[in-house]
């Protein structure tokens, strides 16, 4: 099957990236011919991406233009649109009559914040798109992460007419039963979303944690406010156990945390050792006891729970966003009431102080990920999900 990928950046850079990379890699070596439409290139393993793609579109300053162009030429069978914000782009492919599948990473597609998340209070938005956008959540202005001035506009009805365009699509493509309640909301029609979390790789085989008195505690994450790492301090000043925890990651609330750190009194037992290599973080795997997942704003997935489980190890968590579709609590790990901090702290206290739970929780969390989160099944339900909406299309089309 031809499947056009589409994608705002090319190259290696984050979450959305890593999960295009490794899924395209295997489509490619099913047999599939794979083209992508992509933006700016990211300056990040783009040789490799070349070698994963073998027809390359990049937009140029018509982006309608570069979709007809990139349709005729490749004539794919699917379209697979991930991250893609130019409106132009998308309504020249719903217009285009080619059967389309839209991944949805994350809530940028129905919120003007884009993580359904208020940064100054932190409370989630529990609410549809709408003029309270606007009026009540002062959405239209927002943190500008390029360049020029630190606020930009976001116009509400560029935004509706964003979810209108997406309606259009033949499936969306979500990663827990949050996200499709979010779209939902939206009004989405149900039976055209389906749910394909993006599976990490399996795990080194054998790999198991020592659950040693060291009692380490980890975070592998970014260090950004809505991860709630200051939170995560706030909680460890309150754990009576002697632990050790290391931080790693790194972000624009890194300098604050490791203010509130020293305020905490905690510097002796905790320690940022900012951004490393994923195939260094399974010498922390071994020694680790507990993994702490601080996030605040409501998380897509977050799939770092997905891959430590890959290795046995206990996660305790706040109740934020999709986590609670593969974090059960008191069977793979604790789900904490969000911001609760002291509830936070007892569960991370419960499992230091008894290292038989923590393995017994651990190893429910492998089995549970081994089973429900496939790697080959996976890859296999998005191969099915193309051919659907293709057989669709045509059945249409007669």
């Amino acid at each position: 099957m031809k499947i056009l990928y589409v994608h705002e950046r090319f190259g290696a850079l984050a979450g959305a990236e890593a999960n295009i990379s490794i899924v395209a890699t295997e489509l490619g070596q099913r047999g599939h011919e794979l083209g992508i439409l992509h933006g700016p290139g990211t300056g990040k393993n783009e040789a490799g991406w070349q070698a994963i793609f073998p027809h390359r579109y990049p937009l140029g300053t018509t982006g309608a233009q570069s979709v007809v162009d990139a349709l005729r030429e490749f004539q794919p069978a699917v379209v697979f649109v991930h991250k893609m914000a130019d409106l132009e782009v998308i309504s020249a492919l719903v217009d285009s009559g080619v059967p389309l599948v839209r991944m949805v990473h994350d809530h940028d597609i129905y919120c003007m914040r884009s993580y359904k998340y208020n940064y100054f209070n932190r409370r989630i938005c529990t609410r549809a798109a709408s003029l309270y956008c606007v009026f009540g959540c002062l959405a239209c202005v927002v943190k500008n992460s390029g360049p020029g001035l630190p606020l930009k506009w976001v116009s509400y009805p560029a935004k509706r007419r964003e979810i209108r365009l997406n309606h259009r699509f033949d499936r969306m493509c979500v990663v827990t039963h949050f996200m499709k309640d979010e779209l939902v909301k939206n009004g989405f029609e149900p039976s055209r979303i389906e749910i394909h979390p993006p599976v990490p790789r399996p795990g080194e085989a054998g790999l198991r944690s020592t659950f040693s008195d060291r009692n380490l505690i980890l975070y592998a994450g970014q260090i950004i406010r809505g991860k709630g790492v200051d939170v995560l301090l706030r909680a460890l000043a309150k754990v009576t156990s002697p632990f050790e925890c290391i931080i790693l990651g790194d972000g624009n609330h890194k300098a604050e945390c490791e203010r509130l750190n020293a305020e905490l009194g905690l510097t002796d037992r905790v320690t940022f050792k900012g951004f490393i290599p994923q195939d260094e973080l399974k010498a922390y795997y071994r020694e680790c006891s507990v993994v702490a997942l601080s996030s605040v704003w409501p998380e897509p997935i977050a799939t770092i729970g997905l891959e430590v489980m890959r290795y046995a190890l206990p996660v305790v968590a706040f109740d934020a966003g999709g986590i609670k579709d593969w974090l059960i609590d008191g069977h793979n790990g604790y789900l904490v009431p969000w911001m609760d901090v002291d509830a936070f702290a007892a569960r991370l206290d419960q499992l230091l102080q008894d290292k038989p739970l923590a393995k017994r929780l651990g190893e429910a969390g492998f089995e549970l990920v081994s089973e429900r989160y496939d790697f080959e099944t996976y890859l296999t339900g998005l191969e099915q999900l193309f051919q659907r909406v293709a057989n669709e299309r045509k059945a249409d089309a007669v």
